[in-house]
């Protein structure tokens, strides 16, 4: 009996010295994620793009050539963007080549720029072959890649295969075709 009594005295007195469980403490963290901007990096799209040369044969020939975009949406709206086109029919002194003459004929390749992903690649609404708008003086543009809603955040590079279709009508010249191409960047899909 007073070996139990004294368990029970000790246990009492170990309860004692220790301590009384505090409350929880709560702490509130938060940030504020203000939206970047919209743009094209990298250098893109490229100020020329040189098609090869050909021999003309009396034979319709197809040209191709890959123009990248690097597209960075830092905006955090979710809006998705656009990239527009337009441009002027392509000429060498008097000759010219077809105002439709330049395609893209399938989507363009679309890949995050770091890896592991740290974008959300863009799904597109445009549909392919896309033809570029072309004449004398540039018509309205018309869009040759987009991103919708929810789409196409962060940095992200797509790019595009342009064809350039060469009648076997088409004369040759001792200067280069050329023709100017104009790239918009907007907002929203």
């Amino acid at each position: 009996m007073f070996r139990l009594r004294t368990l029970t005295a000790v246990a009492i007195a170990a309860a004692a010295v220790l301590p009384a469980s505090s409350p929880a403490a709560a702490t509130s963290a938060s940030v504020l994620l203000q939206g970047g901007a919209l743009a094209f990096v990298g250098g893109t799209p490229a100020a020329t793009l040189t098609f090869p040369t050909i021999t003309l044969n009396g034979a319709d020939r197809t040209l191709t050539a890959s123009l990248p975009f690097d597209v960075s949406d830092g905006t955090g709206s979710g809006a998705g963007w656009n990239v527009t086109a337009t441009s002027t029919q392509f000429t060498s002194g008097t000759h010219k080549l077809p105002a439709s003459a330049t395609t893209i004929q399938s989507a363009p390749n679309l890949v995050c720029d770091l890896l592991p992903i740290f974008c959300t690649l863009a799904s597109t609404l445009v549909a392919y072959p896309y033809t570029l708008p072309a004449a004398a003086t540039a018509p309205a543009p018309t869009t040759i890649f987009d991103a919708v809603a929810s789409s196409g955040l962060g940095a992200q590079t797509f790019t595009t295969t342009w064809t350039l279709a060469v009648p076997a009508d088409a004369l040759a010249s001792a200067t280069p075709y050329s023709s100017t191409w104009t790239f918009s960047l907007g907002s929203g899909p």
